[in-house]
């Protein structure tokens, strides 16, 4: 710090936000080593920021961020994060007006309470600043809890009491609420709502805060799982202002690609597209390939700490529903200036690439620059112009544009194989609306080589963002996932064990161990149940600044890169490489490098979320279209075994359900969980995974989700073993007898890396 000298106005206002305490005149002057009249000139510069409101000033006559917390203050504990600290936000805060929700840590020795603090608790608590939007709370004083917030359906028994009743969608809470005329605000039956608990934990009333829609609307299954997710909807005004202001981005010194034909390649309902790809013969590497992946420059648009900005990190993620999308940022960003619409100029950040001929990423670099998209194609016409029947456009770019995509996309294909990249073949569901906003069919997406060439684009890109930051040593937020957790893969092999399939003991476990068992079962009865059963032992991709690997991809380095448009992390990626190569504005911030902890950790809830929210709402959707199949008979497949019962997955719409151990007969069943197995104590009779089943619809629940069956018979089982040793096999005995029919008892109950590898 420069001796004897008043600070700018930027260095006199980062030292008050910076500092951990409010500071007066005495204590700026003795950091700037101020004297005599330099004393007046602070005085008016501090006048100045006061006046602008930059800075905030009380009765002591000390100064501090407006927007920093009060020394006291109300705060609600919100989560728990991965290191096991307990995490707070203000009781009031208004994100448009206040600034980002700073980050409050617990401290877990400085409690004046006797009661443990816990997630849902409101407590008093004195802060400590640790830094930009950073503190340390000690409790003084629990308040008690919240209200709990509980979304449910509304409805009116005929003949009752008066009191309405909700019943929640959540299907762990199993108990139904109360509610008054007084209390229904506006309510009608069949809403669904969302209530607060009227009388404490153990009291069945309860009063409606708010109305999300109507059941019998369509439109109403999505919102449920949006509001039970918490995915923010709306756009604070400022951010969609700022959003509406956008307009094009000058060439300046960008590299000029508008004459490189790049094209997009998206499927048929896509509306926005981010990424385009090109690729050409290296003449430096002999069968090696010089591949382009251009991606929309977000950065450009979304800056630091701006409203836009804000709004899009507290989302982190689009989700994506059958009837719509929330995005991560406005239409006016991701359908228009970022989205490279044919024939028009777009701003970029393009990776350039060099493979050889085995698929070896020999040399990259990135620029900032400017395209013009050749042409929007899709999958199918993509695959089609390829297998040799291209329509008009497709035929004009297949010898200069197509073909080198293939060409390149089969060295990397053989790459891929060669590493031993995890291949789960788990076909992805297909859903197509009516136009009355129902489900009018469920089929599986058909998987072409056009996908796989995208997503093998993508996959090189993200690989070379992670090394190209690494060999600049800028901060890099990776897509981590780690090796399978040491207990699911011992379950995985004792299941695996039961088909008479033995994995690897007492050494590391690559992918490749795993795609020879995948091998080993193709084409056969249980090759879907050891592709999901696969896959549930895999440890959860997130996001994190300390590199593991990627488990799956067989990479030792990988980053988001490709889709910002929808991705937090991706947009950090950019700004990381815009800085660390010098592109120019919009650049990663410095305050936003010693964050990469909290990024990681934040982003990998938002995917959570948002992966959770689309999975319920695709379930509710799914119910709603066998709602009018109740009674009906569906064959399927066993893939969850519990003690209270099987959950099954029907043919052709892959819809999940519950078969209850009661409609099992009188006998008692024993839950082995190693072999993943009910077996009857007395007649022996079993029931596994993978076991092809028929069973009757009894029961389907828009509002939960859930689906619930009566088995009627066995049709296969599958083949299982008690031990494999030696290369023996023991077959487990067979039931004894016949099954008895049981009458019905009536009771309760990362687009490849375009996506979320």
């Amino acid at each position: 710090m420069a001796k004897g000298r008043v600070p700018t106005r930027d260095e006199l206002l980062a030292f008050i936000k910076e500092s951990a305490t409010p500071v007066g005149k005495r204590e700026i002057a003795r950091a700037f080593h101020i004297k005599g009249d330099q004393r007046i000139e602070l005085k008016q510069l501090l006048r100045d920021l006061r006046d602008s409101g930059e800075i905030a000033a009380d009765r002591a006559k000390t100064f501090k961020d407006p927007k920093a917390l009060t020394d006291i203050t109300v705060l609600e504990i919100v989560r728990v994060d991965g290191d096991g600290h307990l995490l707070a936000v203000p009781r009031r805060h208004d994100e448009e007006k206040d600034g980002p929700v700073p980050r409050i840590e617990i401290d877990p020795h400085g409690s004046r309470s006797t009661a443990a603090p816990a997630v849902g608790d409101r407590v008093l608590a004195s802060l400590k600043r640790r830094g930009k939007d950073a503190y340390q709370a000690k409790i003084i004083r629990r308040l008690g809890s919240g209200p709990k917030k509980i979304l449910g359906l509304y409805e009116q028994p005929a003949g009752g009491n008066g009191l309405a009743t909700v019943t929640p969608t959540d299907r762990k809470l199993r108990r139904e609420f109360e509610v008054r005329p007084a209390d229904s605000n506006g309510a009608q039956p069949g809403d669904i709502v969302w209530i607060e608990e009227a009388g404490g934990e153990l009291s069945r009333r309860a009063k409606v805060i708010e109305r999300v829609g109507p059941m019998s609307d369509p439109r109403t299954i999505s919102l449920i799982s949006i509001a039970a997710n918490d995915i923010p909807v709306d756009f604070p005004e400022a951010a969609a202002k700022e959003a509406e202001h956008a307009k094009a981005a000058p060439l300046g010194n960008r590299l000029d690609l508008r004459e490189v034909p790049l094209v997009t390649i998206d499927g048929e309902d896509a509306r926005d597209f981010d990424d385009a790809v090109f690729a050409e013969p290296d003449p430096d590497h002999a069968g090696g390939w010089r591949i382009l992946v251009a991606i929309a420059d977000v950065a450009w648009y979304v800056r630091h700490d701006k409203p836009l900005d804000r709004a899009a990190y507290r989302r982190g993620t689009s989700a994506y529903f059958p009837d719509r999308v929330v995005p991560m940022l406005p239409e006016q960003l991701s359908n228009h200036w970022c989205s490279l619409v044919p024939r028009q100029d777009r701003p970029v950040l393009v990776a350039e690439m060099s493979i050889d001929a085995e698929g070896h990423l020999k040399r990259h670099r990135f620029h900032r620059a400017m395209m013009r998209s050749a042409a929007r194609l899709t999958y199918t016409r993509v695959q089609n112009a390829i297998d040799g029947h291209p329509d008009a456009e497709a035929k004009a770019l297949l010898e200069s544009v197509i073909k080198p995509l293939y060409g390149a996309f089969r060295v990397l294909l053989a790459a891929r194989e060669k590493r031993g990249a995890l291949d789960l073949d788990l076909p992805e569901r297909l859903v197509r609306l009516g136009e009355d906003g129902r489900i009018a069919e469920i089929g599986v997406r058909e998987r072409l080589d056009s996908h796989k060439l995208i997503e093998e684009f993508m996959v090189l890109a993200n690989v070379a963002a992670a090394q190209a930051l690494e060999q600049h040593q800028a901060p890099c937020l990776y897509r981590v996932h780690d090796n399978p957790d040491a207990a699911k893969l011992e379950s995985l092999r004792e299941f695996l064990g039961t088909l008479g399939i033995a994995l690897p003991i007492g050494q590391r476990l690559r992918p490749a161990d795993l795609n020879r068992v995948l091998h080993a079962i193709e084409g056969k009865p249980v090759a879907r149940l050891v592709n999901e059963t696969i896959l549930r032992s895999q440890s959860q991709a997130v996001y994190s600044p300390n590199n593991l690997g990627h488990f799956g991809l067989a990479l030792a380095r990988y980053a988001h890169f490709t889709s910002p448009i929808r991705r937090y992390p991706d947009l950090i990626v950019h700004r990381a490489l815009i800085a660390a190569y010098g592109l120019g504005d919009g650049g990663l911030a410095e305050p936003d490098k010693g964050r990469f902890e909290e990024f990681g950790e934040h982003l990998s809830m938002c995917e959570r979320r948002a992966v959770a929210a689309e999975r319920s709402a695709m379930d509710r959707y799914v119910a709603a279209y066998m709602a009018a199949h109740v009674g009906a008979a569906f064959t399927g497949r066993v893939t969850s075994v519990t003690r209270f019962g099987l959950f099954a997955s029907l043919d052709g719409t892959g819809a999940d359900g519950l078969i209850p151990v009661r409609s099992l007969g009188q006998e008692f069943y024993r839950h082995d969980e190693g072999r993943q197995m009910l077996v009857g104590e007395r007649t022996g009779e079993t029931y596994g995974l993978g076991d092809k089943v028929r069973v009757k619809l009894d029961e389907a629940d828009t509002a939960t989700g859930g689906l619930l069956f009566n088995l009627v018979e066995v049709i296969e089982r599958v083949e299982r073993v008690a031990a494999v040793r030696g290369g023996r096999t023991a077959r487990l005995p067979e039931r004894r007898g016949p099954r008895r029919p049981v009458a019905h008892r009536k009771g309760v109950r990362d687009k490849g890396s375009r996506g979320r590898r």
